[in-house]
């Protein structure tokens, strides 16, 4: 995996996937873009929804829509890492099985997303989800 970030004006960067994509990365707050710090909550976040819609559909779930709401944590003192990230997961579909939302989070959190697995060497990381009918 390959990609580039460069300087524009300021503390703005603009970074471009080797996909093709590109994100407005801003060291001023608030500024064009986020921050890079806000990526990686972000990343952290789509990695981990991605993972829990793609379990839920493969056991047949009907899910209609999944958000996850992230709480950061950081060090007062630079360097600001995270401390403690949660996620909360919030999940809506038809006739939603418990069980399977649960074990669709746990195993996001425990196995399959990269990010969280990466940033958990570091950071205390928890998760809590709710169920919402369609």
């Amino acid at each position: 995996m390959k990609a580039k970030v460069s300087w524009l004006e300021g503390m703005c960067f603009e970074g471009v996937s080797e996909s093709g994509h590109r994100i407005m990365l801003d060291g001023t707050n608030p500024g064009q873009g986020a921050s890079p710090m806000e990526y990686v909550l972000l990343g952290a976040g789509g990695c981990s929804a991605i993972d829990v819609v793609a379990i839920l559909e493969k056991g047949r779930q009907a899910v209609t829509g999944c958000e996850v709401e992230l709480n950061a944590e950081r060090a007062e003192n630079p360097p600001k890492v995270f401390t403690a990230i949660h996620l909360n997961f919030m999940v809506t579909g038809r006739d939603l099985s418990e069980k399977q939302v649960e074990r669709a989070v746990a195993l996001s959190m425990e196995k399959y997303c990269s990010v969280i697995k990466m940033l958990e060497k570091a950071v205390d990381i928890s998760s809590s989800y709710e169920i919402h009918p369609a």
